[in-house]
């Protein structure tokens, strides 16, 4: 069993059906209103750990009672929670997500995410050094994230960073990342150009590149992904599906690439993998709820007939 390491946020979410978005100063009536678990670190853990990985976690809930249920639904999935501490006196993350037609908008409230420090990695040092692959996200302090990226470095472990939410990055945050993995938005902002098509995402991917040390994959939604390393470049086509929810797509291709990564695949088969993880995720509501497990995406595969690979086999 391969084993990945997850450094990042972990929220509850409140997820509220629109038929439009609201104007400022307006009240609109959600038709439906669903609770789940999310946060980019836990959502990328539950899909390592659901594609057969051995996961940890290292970030912070708070001392209430929605850190005291996400703990107890990550238990249950198998996540090794030793490094996922608590912080007092502080409310566990929320984003609330507002879904008009399958497509989100998210406003996050970070709460004990940002008490993630540089020693809540220290501490997880053993973890990291064991993993085959390290993953990070934006949503947690980046000193942490630089932190943690610099632990797997130093152990020879191979680094993912989702740079989500798009801001900008510092250059030794990115040179520590052997592979990073932005949406259309987040390549933008970190390149600095309007990121549209797959012309734009490539040279946007050719531009990060330089500060990156194996390989950048632009996701790029239902369009599909585009995989630019120093040797080569691929586009990887979308995979047509019924949109429910996009919540955790992008964190179910980055699990999914990891997980494909630390079984040896080559990165454009893990991409291919991750691709169909992250389409299938967007059939079901939910963060966490819509993640498969890899038997999911084996029957999807089959039912579809796709030639992609499945890590392991």
């Amino acid at each position: 069993m391969v084993n990945i390491t997850v450094v990042g946020s972990v929220n509850m979410d409140l997820i509220i059906t629109l038929e439009r978005l609201p104007s400022p100063g307006e009240t609109l009536l959600g038709s439906r209103t669903t609770y789940a678990q999310g946060g980019k670190g836990a959502n990328q853990a539950v899909a390592a750990a659901r594609l057969g990985a051995s996961t940890s976690l290292v970030g912070r809930v708070g001392d209430d009672a929605f850190g005291a249920q996400i703990r107890r639904g990550l238990a249950a999935e198998g996540i090794d929670l030793t490094c996922l501490g608590e912080a007092t006196h502080t409310a566990t993350g929320v984003a609330v997500i507002m879904l008009v037609r399958g497509e989100n908008t998210i406003v996050v409230a970070r709460g004990a995410n940002d008490e993630v420090t540089p020693d809540d990695v220290r501490r997880a040092q053993d973890a990291i050094a064991r993993s085959d692959v390290l993953l990070c996200q934006l949503e947690v302090p980046l000193t942490a994230v630089e932190a943690a990226l610099a632990a797997a470095r130093a152990a020879g472990v191979i680094t993912i960073l989702d740079p989500a939410p798009a801001q900008r990055c510092p250059e030794t945050i990115l040179r520590l990342a052997d592979y990073i993995t932005p949406n259309r938005i987040e390549a933008g902002t970190l390149a600095g150009m309007v990121v549209e098509d797959w012309d734009s995402a490539r040279r946007a991917a050719y531009e990060l590149l330089r500060h990156v040390r194996r390989g950048v994959i632009v996701k790029l939604g239902g369009t599909g992904a585009l995989v630019v390393t120093p040797e080569s470049e691929h586009r990887i086509d979308g995979i047509a599906v019924e949109i429910v929810d996009t919540t955790a797509a992008g964190d179910a291709f980055c699990a999914a690439l990891g997980v494909a990564l630390a079984h040896r695949m080559a990165l454009v088969a893990a991409a291919r993998f991750a691709n169909v993880v992250g389409a299938l995720t967007v059939t079901q509501l939910g963060a966490q709820p819509s993640l498969p497990t890899l038997e999911d995406v084996r029957r999807f595969i089959e039912m579809r007939e796709l030639t992609v690979t499945l890590p392991g086999r």
